[in-house]
């Protein structure tokens, strides 16, 4: 994502001529789209995009297992309460 935001500001930068940005040549304006392929095309190969998901979800259902636990009373932070 990063790559795409970099890319989009050194293109409005280049189109609007602003600063050193204007003289660099169009190969290094539009580089970080093509390195943004680049890692878009590995992170699905290795599984990094898949990991990430199922890491999120399970901070999810964490999450809501603890929130269920703290209503029910069981948490480990109410016990040691007592």
């Amino acid at each position: 994502m990063w790559f795409i935001v970099v890319g989009v500001l050194l293109l409005l930068m280049k189109v609007a001529e602003v600063g050193p940005v204007a003289d660099l040549s169009w190969w290094w304006v539009l580089a970080p789209f093509g390195v943004a392929v680049v890692w878009w095309e590995f992170a699905d190969k290795t599984g990094y995009t898949q990991r990430k998901a199922m890491d999120r979800l399970d901070e999810r259902k964490e999450a809501r297992r603890q929130e269920a636990m703290s209503k029910l009373g069981t948490s480990d932070k109410q016990r040691r309460r007592r």
